[in-house]
Formats: structure tokens, C-alpha cells, sequence
């Protein structure tokens, strides 16, 4: 897995991506009349509490509690605020161990969490731990190109979601990597993978042209990039392949990135990806600004918890 070396501390100013064009301003303020706002976390991986202090690596990071007070904060600035999640909620602590993934759910849904896509550790407890563990989930989960349809997990994904907010239509609509090699079967059953990049063009394509969307987001699993390996799907190839998608939140890879890359997608448009490496140390924000005529600007950022 890559890992990119992370700031500990992050800043609110930094460059705006025109998603028309490239503009650099010199702070975060309200550039626009509309203001909308994506927080993100991928791989928590059960990780409820703190770092200890004496971590080798991550002392006193991270922190459910921690994640919930500044979520409220940013809330109470901008009422206009989603949360999502790119997967493996699951596995990794003794909590998971012990409640199977409930107590992950129930918190998640306490702190509002809008939708989150599958992982392949959210497999850890088969398919028939996961449908358990639904009526613990007051938020959505999103998989486009998981086919649940022969699996007791039929009807509770869906493949997209749409959000109005402030008369801004967002879409967000998930991706899931190859199970294959990854989760044993037993675990998975009868979920079928199909090709991510064929998938996401269906799905953006819905949103932009049948829901209208002014943003389109993925929830990608699928990973950052795998430059040794090219054949295998990820999030950077996944952005130079779209047309409509705007913002891709990955995870699998724990890649830690202090601010998005910006790739450009088939038509020359810049597709903002993201990832804010793993166990809730950081908090992803994006911010998207519209002015009068939905001509839109976007800042993101790294929150180390």
C-alpha cells in the first residue's frame, strides 16, 4: 500500500478548484451565494477511542468523540454539511470482536453519517453479520457495482443517492473492489462484482442527465493507485475515466493525502480525489461554492483528529 507522509495539522486557506477552470484565492470564505460541504473518513476500521499517548506512531490521534465534536462544529458553520464514509467500517479492535460491528453502526448513526459504501472488511462477519447489523444503520449504504440481488443483503444497498440541499442537487453513488482473493467466499456468497469503470459512467451518467445533479460524488473502495499495476481498478485511472463525476472519496489503500489531487477526466474537467489515510485520524473537508449561475468553486482539506 502507498502511504503519503500526512500534516498533523492542516489550514483552512489554500488553492480553489474551479470545476471550470483552475482559480486560486487566499482564503476559505464564502466566495459564493450557496455553500456546500462534504466531511469524509474511510478505513476507521472499528477504531473508537484515541491513539495512547505512548503510540509509536499515532499518540493521542484519532477518536470517535474527538470526530463528533468537530463534525458538530463544522455543522454548526455550514448547516449545509454531508458526511460520508468509503468504507471498512469494520475490523481491527475488540469492539468489532466482541459486537460484530453494532456498536460501529450505532455510533456512526448518532454522529448523522448521510451514507457509506462497502469495504471489503465489512465482509469480515459474512454477508449474513452484515444484514445484522442493518437495523443499526440509520444511514444509507451505497454500492454500485456490488450485485446483492441473490444475497439476503437485496434491498438494503443502493446503488446511488441523491441529496437536495439549498436547491444543490448532490449525487453520490458507491464502488466496491474485487472480493476475490480479498474475503473468502463463504463470507460473501452469492454478491456478484462487476467492472467498477463501467459502472461508475452508467452511474454518473444517471445522476447528471435523468437526476440532474450539480455535484456527483463517488465512495470508492477500490483503492488510490496501483502505478506497478494497471490492470487493477483505482481511484486515480477511475477519475481520468469519468465526464460528470466531480469528487472521488477513496479508501482500502490507508493513502494519506493533506489535500485532494486533482485529475483531469475525459473532457479536460478537473475530478477532485480524495483520501484521508485510515482509523479516523483525520477528517476529510471539501468545500463546494456556487454563485448565481451554479458555476462552481471547490477547497479541500485534511483535519487531523
Amino acid at each position: 500500500m502507498q502511504r503519503r507522509s500526512f500534516l498533523k495539522k492542516t489550514t483552512a486557506t489554500g488553492t480553489f478548484l474551479g470545476l471550470g477552470g483552475l482559480t486560486t484565492l487566499n482564503s476559505c470564505k464564502k466566495v459564493g451565494k450557496k455553500h456546500i460541504t462534504i466531511l469524509h473518513t474511510n478505513d476507521v476500521h472499528s477504531h473508537i477511542d484515541p491513539f495512547p499517548s505512548d503510540h509509536s506512531r499515532y499518540a493521542n490521534l484519532g477518536g470517535l468523540a474527538r470526530r463528533a465534536t468537530l463534525v458538530q462544529e463544522i455543522r454548526t458553520e455550514n448547516p449545509n454539511t454531508l458526511l460520508f464514509d468509503a468504507g471498512d467500517i469494520f475490523q481491527g479492535t475488540p469492539y468489532f470482536n466482541f459486537y460484530g460491528g453494532e456498536l460501529e453502526f450505532k455510533l456512526m448513526s448518532m454522529l448523522n453519517y448521510d451514507a457509506a459504501t462497502i469495504g471489503n472488511h465489512d465482509f469480515d462477519n459474512g454477508i449474513d453479520g452484515l444484514l445484522a447489523q442493518m437495523p443499526h444503520a440509520k444511514f444509507e449504504l451505497i454500492s454500485a457495482n456490488y450485485d446483492f440481488s441473490n444475497t439476503v443483503m437485496d434491498g438494503f444497498v443502493k446503488p446511488y443517492q441523491t441529496y437536495l440541499i439549498d436547491n444543490i442537487k448532490i449525487g453520490v453513488y458507491g464502488l466496491g473492489i474485487s472480493l476475490d482473493g480479498l474475503v473468502t467466499k463463504k463470507l460473501y456468497k452469492e454478491t456478484k462484482y462487476e467492472d467498477p469503470y463501467n459502472v461508475a459512467l452508467d452511474a454518473e451518467r444517471i445522476l447528471k442527465e435523468k437526476e440532474k445533479c450539480d455535484i456527483i460524488v463517488c465512495l470508492s473502495h477500490l483503492g488510490y493507485d496501483y502505478e506497478g499495476n494497471p490492470n487493477r481498478p483505482d481511484d486515480v485511472r477511475l477519475a481520468a475515466r469519468t465526464a460528470y463525476t466531480n469528487l472521488i472519496i477513496g479508501g482500502h489503500t490507508h493513502t494519506f493525502l493533506d489535500k485532494p489531487d486533482v485529475i483531469s477526466n475525459t473532457i479536460g474537467m478537473p475530478v477532485l480525489v480524495n483520501q484521508v489515510g485510515c482509523y479516523g485520524l483525520n477528517l476529510g473537508r471539501i468545500d463546494f461554492y456556487f454563485d448565481e449561475t451554479k458555476s462552481v468553486t471547490a477547497n479541500g482539506i485534511s483535519i487531523s483528529v
